[in-house]
């Protein structure tokens, strides 16, 4: 009669967390950060149609690093909660906290009982609506949630990434500046990386009910140039000033 082969459970668990980790250190890192007008997430991922970033619902996005099928699917389910939960209650039952407790619950339950651990990690940023703060919620392969303060990183170097972007982070800095800095963050000392290298997008109160915008390449060229492209409002105030001069050129 053959003995049952015996695993500790903390060795168990050693060894899904090392394989996880593994898996997600293969993959590029991302940087969100608040700026004056919303958040910003910048992904180092040079695909056009493999999207790191995305939008959940009106004031909410999502971020993935690791396995990119896995947090997909992630995404998906995320969107469908936050519909069915928006249609059968109100929009504004539909918040980050919930949604990222939801995940953190079923990260926990895989890494727990699953052989297989889920080889991701998350973001769930939420637009403050008023006087309320902007939310950046972080979660981790096993479940772990954490409630970042102003800037959070994701990914296989997070830790030495954090480290440089933390060095230029400012409370209240405009875009441009936010990306410039979390650019460099991602790239390092030995790397450069151009618009064609990233995945950029806002969730900014100047953008309507539907918060959330991806940057173009010709928009991230320009603000890495450290030009300031103008947003909707401001054109839309500068056609009315050049009608209204019209107007009144026409009148005298």
């Amino acid at each position: 009669m053959t003995m049952p082969f015996y695993v500790a459970p903390e060795q168990v668990m050693k060894d899904r967390a090392e394989y996880a980790q593994k898996g997600i250190a293969r993959g590029r890192s991302l940087v969100a950060t608040d700026y004056d007008q919303g958040v910003l997430i910048v992904a180092d991922n040079p695909s056009r149609s493999l999207h790191k970033v995305s939008e959940i619902y009106d004031r909410i996005a999502f971020a993935g690093v690791g396995k990119y099928n896995e947090f997909d699917q992630l995404r998906v389910a995320g969107v469908r909660h936050a519909d069915t939960k928006g249609f059968a209650f109100s929009r504004e039952d539909v918040d980050a906290r919930s949604l990222a407790n939801l995940y953190a619950q079923f990260l926990g339950q895989v890494f727990t009982h699953e052989m297989k651990p889920l080889e991701v990690e998350i973001l769930v940023a939420e637009l403050g609506a008023e006087a309320s703060p902007d939310q950046l919620y972080h979660v981790a392969y096993e479940g772990t949630i954490t409630d970042e303060e102003g800037f959070a990183v994701l990914g296989g170097e997070a830790g030495t990434i954090s480290e440089r972007f933390a060095a230029s982070y400012e409370t209240g800095w405009v875009l441009d500046r936010a990306l410039r800095a979390a650019v460099s963050a991602l790239a390092g000392p030995d790397r450069t990386l151009g618009p064609q290298d990233l995945e950029v997008a806002v969730l900014a109160r100047n953008n309507g009910r539907r918060a959330f915008r991806r940057l173009a390449s010709a928009e991230l060229s320009e603000l890495l140039a450290g030009g300031k492209r103008p947003g909707k409002a401001s054109r839309v105030t500068g056609e009315r000033g050049a009608r209204e001069t019209s107007a009144r050129d026409a009148s005298q």
